[in-house]
């Protein structure tokens, strides 16, 4: 009797184990497949084979109601249903690449509460008027029904209260939220609210792309602030030329940054920052510069024809942008909508020697194989500096 007691046991647990395998093969196959794939016109490229999964096909009948785009139902092993595909016909698309360091600068969308602090008192006692009301990653948009763009503009509106309370409206998430609190007299004679807050931020990456509208992207992912993580949500910026000064060599534990001298001069402006996003940060070059940047135009490589392989990464590490020779090791097709979308390994003797391999500014740098931009490079492995993540260039234009 316990024999088959434990004989049912070990099949009810066999069972179990089988259906989860089936259940989590069935998740990982659906999140394999894209979104949408991209097409050039007049190919004839086979869906199923783009995709290039075990056990995946796909309906050969679709709806004739779009020229230009369709929708195509993909199933594991013909039968149980997976994902439906958008696929989109595109033109061919040609693209200025760059690689040159950039200095950017951006406003935030309000003011940022980066984290709330103590305020000694003309008594000499500590307190926290902000404490557990605000949080960190707010944005204060208006003090008393006024709206506040700068740190110096909050600070003047707060110590104008005379210390009776100030109603703040402040931005959490997506939610706008009106909060009071009640000024504390610091010992310089100003009234305080107790908060650290943040209007601007300024940093180096790489200008990754121009197209002949003058339109560009950068770096292929947003820029978040030091302290809270969070994506910055910003009310505009600029684009500056930046001179690098020195390079700090990546090594194991270390990433490596290349150090840049940005001059806020006028006549040093390259463009305007319009938008901030997961896949990059956007805007438009200003008119005269186009002519002036090192662009060099490639036909657009989607997703579908990255290879594992011979690729180049294009920067300007030490004043002159160029290509350098990389491998990509590893694509990652669950992950085609993130700026993780691939790995490259830098094999360049020339910049293996000039920075360790990828660092800190090298964001954006764009990614050319076979003659065509694949993407660019958005990280750096901490362990080993010679490696990075890469995001698809489909995905920042699509940004």
């Amino acid at each position: 009797m316990r024999k088959c007691n434990y004989r049912r046991f070990l099949c009810v647990l066999l069972t179990a184990d089988l259906l989860m395998a089936g259940v989590f093969g069935w998740w990982s196959l659906k999140h394999a497949i894209p979104d949408t794939i991209y097409i050039k016109k007049d190919s004839e490229e086979d869906i199923t084979k783009i995709l290039d999964l075990p056990f995946v096909t796909c309906q050969d009948t679709v709806l004739v109601s779009d020229a230009n785009a369709y929708r195509v139902s993909c199933n594991l092993l013909g039968v149980f249903p997976l994902k439906e595909v958008k696929v989109e016909t595109v033109e061919e698309k040609k693209l200025g690449i760059c690689g040159l360091p950039v200095g950017f600068y951006m406003e935030t969308q309000g003011v940022l509460i980066v984290d709330t602090g103590e305020i000694i008192n003309q008594d000499g006692i500590p307190c926290e008027p902000a404490v557990n009301i605000v949080k960190s990653g707010d944005y204060i948009l208006e003090a008393n029904g006024e709206s506040v763009q700068t740190k110096k503009a909050l600070i003047e509106k707060i110590h104008a209260s005379e210390g009776k309370p100030v109603t703040l409206l402040i931005k959490r998430k997506e939610e706008e939220i009106p909060i009071s609190i009640e000024p504390v007299m610091g010992q310089d004679d100003r009234y305080k609210l107790g908060i650290w807050v943040r209007d601007n931020t300024q940093g180096i990456g790489t200008l990754t792309y121009v197209e002949e509208d003058g339109s560009y992207g950068a770096l292929g992912h947003g820029i978040s602030d030091t302290d809270t993580g969070q994506l910055l949500e910003v009310s505009g910026g600029e684009l500056y030329e930046a001179r690098i000064v020195s390079i700090l060599k990546g090594n194991k534990g270390n990433p490596g940054e290349l150090s840049g001298y940005i001059d806020y001069n006028r006549e040093n402006k390259i463009g305007e920052i319009e938008t901030n996003t997961e896949k990059g940060v956007y805007g438009n070059v200003d008119a005269g510069w186009s002519s002036r940047l090192p662009i060099s135009y490639k036909s657009v490589g989607y997703k579908q024809e990255v290879q594992i392989g011979e690729a180049q990464i294009w920067t300007g590490v030490d004043g002159q942008v160029q290509p350098y020779t990389a491998r990509i090791t590893e694509i990652f097709p669950d992950q085609a909508d993130s700026n993780k979308a691939f790995t490259i390994q830098v094999t360049d003797a020339g910049l293996l020697s000039k920075t360790g391999g990828i660092v800190q500014g090298m964001s954006g740098s764009p990614v050319v194989q076979n003659g065509k931009i694949i993407g660019a490079v958005t990280h750096v492995f901490v362990q080993d500096a010679s490696k990075g993540y890469g995001i698809f260039i489909e995905k920042m234009l699509g940004e």
